[in-house]
Parts: C-alpha cells; sequence; structure tokens
C-alpha cells in the first residue's frame, strides 16, 4: 500500500483526528514527525525507531547506548501511528517485534529485550537470532552491550504486547494478537508472584552470565498489566496484576507508592513517580477515588508548563506531561487539557519530535540496574520517540489501554 505524503497526513489528521482547540496543530506535528521517521528507512520492511533523534543536529555521540531503539518508544510509536491513521507504517513497527519476539538468542520464545538496533531491520530476513542493541568500541577493541538493554522490564513487554493488540484490531490480523499471547505467557511464566501483595516482578537485567532478577514490584507495570491481560481476557492474571494495583492505592494519601521493594513485600515510598499516578487513571474501570492521584501528582510533580518525573521538581518532563493531558481529556477537564497541550507544543524540537526534557537534564529518583549505587537514571534535552509518541496520543484523544479514541 502507498503511504500518504506527509502533508497530506498533516491534512488528514487535521480534518478527522477529535482533537482540542488549544492543541493547535500538534496532533498533525507529532502524527506527521513519527510517520517521517519510519519513512526515512527504505523500503516496506521491519524497522526500529532511534529513540532519541538526531536530525536536528544533536545527539549523545559519546553515549553510543542512547542510539538505541528503546521497545517501549517503539511500542508507543507504533500505537499513536494508529491513532494517526497510519496503520501501514506502524506495521513496519508490529513486524519488527513480531520478528524479534520470535527469535531471541536466549530460545526463549516470547523474550523481548529492552532495545534494538535501529533502521531497517535485515535480520528479519537474514539473521538468526535476533540481536539486541549493540556497539563497537575501537577503544576497546569488542562488541559492547548495555546490560539493560539487553534485560526485559516486564512493563515494556506488556506495551508491546498491547502495540500489537492494537495493530491487530485496527488491520484484523490474527498474527498480533497471537504475538502479543506469547508476551503475555512470557510474563505469567517469568515474573509472577506470589509474595505481599502479589503482582508481578521487574524482569530480567542484563544476560547470560551477568542476568539477575529483578525482584522488586512497579505500580507503573501492574497498571499496564491491567490493561493487557482485560484485553486478552485473561481474567485471573488480571486479577493478579489488578490486586497488586489495589494494594497500592494510599487512600489516606491519595496516590499511588512506586510499588514494592526488592522484597517483594515493602511498599516503596522513597521516591515518587508521575507514570504511577497518571497510568491507573488509563484504565476504563479506574474507581473515582483513584482520581485523587492527579491532584496529588499536580502538588508532588506540578512545575511551570507541566509535570516532572519525581518529586524532587527540578524539571518538566515532556513525556509525563503529555501523558498528564491525555488523562485531562479522559477526565473531562478540557480547560486543563487545553492548557497542557498548549504547553507541549512550545517544546517540539527543530527535527519534530518533542524534547524529552526543557532542562538539559531531570533527575527520577531511580537506579538503572541493580548495579547502580546512584539514581543514575536520568532523562536528558534530546529529541525523543517516546514523548512525541505520548504527544499524538493526547492530541487525538487516543487511550492506549484500551485501544480506542475518545468520543
Amino acid at each position: 500500500m502507498k503511504f500518504l505524503t506527509i502533508a497530506a497526513l498533516v491534512s488528514l489528521v487535521l480534518s478527522a483526528a477529535p482533537t482540542l482547540a488549544a492543541e493547535g496543530d500538534l496532533a498533525a506535528r507529532s502524527c506527521a514527525a513519527l510517520a517521517g521517521r519510519v519513512d526515512e528507512v527504505p523500503g516496506t520492511g521491519p524497522v526500529f525507531l532511534r529513540s532519541y533523534d538526531h536530525a536536528d543536529g544533536s545527539g549523545p555521540a559519546s553515549e553510543p547506548a542512547l542510539n538505541g531503539a528503546f521497545s517501549y518508544d517503539n511500542a508507543l510509536a507504533a500505537i499513536a501511528l494508529v491513532a494517526c491513521r497510519q496503520t501501514e507504517r506502524a506495521k513496519r513497527i508490529g513486524e519488527a517485534f513480531i520478528v524479534a519476539a520470535s527469535a531471541d538468542r536466549a530460545g526463549a520464545r516470547g523474550r523481548l529485550r529492552n532495545a534494538y538496533r535501529p533502521n531497517t531491520q535485515s535480520w528479519a530476513q537474514n539473521e538468526r537470532p535476533i540481536p539486541p542493541m549493540g556497539w563497537w568500541s575501537e577503544a576497546d577493541k569488542q562488541w559492547l552491550e548495555d546490560p539493560y538493554q539487553t534485560g526485559t522490564a516486564t512493563g515494556n513487554v506488556a506495551w508491546v504486547a498491547l502495540a500489537l493488540l492494537t495493530l491487530g484490531d485496527a488491520i484484523k490480523d490474527p498474527r498480533y494478537r497471537a504475538s502479543a499471547e506469547k508476551l503475555a505467557d512470557w510474563i505469567v511464566a517469568n515474573t509472577k508472584d506470589t509474595k505481599g501483595a502479589g503482582g508481578f516482578t521487574g524482569g530480567i537485567f542484563a544476560d547470560g552470565a551477568r542476568a539477575q532478577i529483578l525482584t522488586w514490584k512497579s505500580t507503573e507495570h501492574a497498571a499496564d498489566l491491567a490493561a493487557l491481560f482485560a484485553w486478552l481476557g485473561r481474567r485471573e492474571e488480571h486479577r493478579h496484576a489488578r490486586a497488586f494495583l489495589e494494594a497500592m492505592w494510599d487512600k489516606k494519601g491519595g496516590y499511588f507508592p512506586t510499588g514494592a521493594g526488592t522484597d517483594g513485600v515493602t511498599v516503596n515510598r522513597a521516591t515518587s513517580g508521575l507514570d504511577a499516578q497518571l497510568w491507573p487513571l488509563l484504565l476504563p474501570d479506574a474507581p473515582m477515588q483513584w482520581q485523587s492521584a492527579l491532584g496529588y501528582a499536580e502538588r508532588a510533580h506540578g512545575v511551570a508548563g507541566g509535570f516532572d518525573f519525581n518529586d524532587d521538581r527540578d524539571g518538566l518532563w515532556l513525556e509525563g506531561t503529555a501523558q498528564a493531558a491525555l488523562v485531562y481529556r479522559i477526565l473531562g477537564r478540557v480547560g486543563d487539557a487545553n492548557r497542557t497541550l498548549s504547553e507541549i507544543a512550545k517544546h517540539v524540537s527543530p527535527g519534530g519530535y518533542l524534547w524529552a526534557t526543557r532542562e538539559a537534564q531531570i533527575t527520577t529518583g531511580l537506579a538503572i540496574g541493580p548495579d547502580s549505587i546512584t539514581d543514575d537514571f536520568r532523562y536528558y534535552r534530546l529529541p525523543h520517540l517516546g514523548a512525541t509518541a505520548w504527544a499524538a496520543l493526547a492530541a487525538t484523544g487516543w487511550n492506549p489501554f484500551t485501544g480506542k479514541r475518545m468520543r
């Protein structure tokens, strides 16, 4: 199928997507940026998009790990492209995930890695097993891989499955749902836990001899897993994820802690996560009392122009601010949604992607992995695929947990 030109795509999104007045052309701009990055890769075969876009001349040349195509970002991009009515472009990402999930080097069908090499995936036809992200170090004279990127985070697997379900519903191809089912099987087999409030553990960090089981549990993972299992009609697993989410709800404080610590039982209140407050509100059956988590987010995470990742409020996190805009829309807070979308539209990079941050960098209060000795997981002012995809979802009114557009 021939793709629409970018100009035609802009016209289609502006005329067809149910957007709010204050967001102006944000829907068209974010959709066009996502479509354009797919089109930059020749052909119609499988593709993964680089998470941090360098089209405007910026880029972490000294940080080769940041040149990877993160699975979470690409899953969001596929969902957003469906929301943008660009399923043919979304299919290219979906096909890459189907191949990657079915031919992993660990030999376990259904396992995904946290990041892959970007651009055309020639391995789809020619290479087995599928390699995760890596790079040649001239200084070390060897091939290097980042331990986080070769690992498998439970939430990332869930988001890829949600993307495949979104595509399957959009194009009526059963292969996508079948692949999502396999990913769900992997999650249940490898991360389901019965300690404390139950739920699912964080996944696997690194690979091979360095691999470590992540025994902590995440509130945000519980939210996307509840959405995934509900979509698949897997009632027992849905109840298991939902029970953990409900156990994390702090009724007195009106907020969600980030999850449970490494013992899988003790509630982690050391820091606060914005997505832990927002994602449960995307669930279609979220109790009304949970809406106070948005008020908590406004107080604890609010900064000029939007929201920070954590409660130290050291800068603007565009991805989370776009998530908040979508939640405002879902809750019927039109004025707040308009205001937030207007602010987001001020932070589009020259290459078309949203910046990940307004400041040079922001903290999250989280560690990249179990070997970290500080809270070294940070976001930087780089054009970001994930932030752009969330902006498209918010501007077009698409709920990724239901695969439906707001009416």
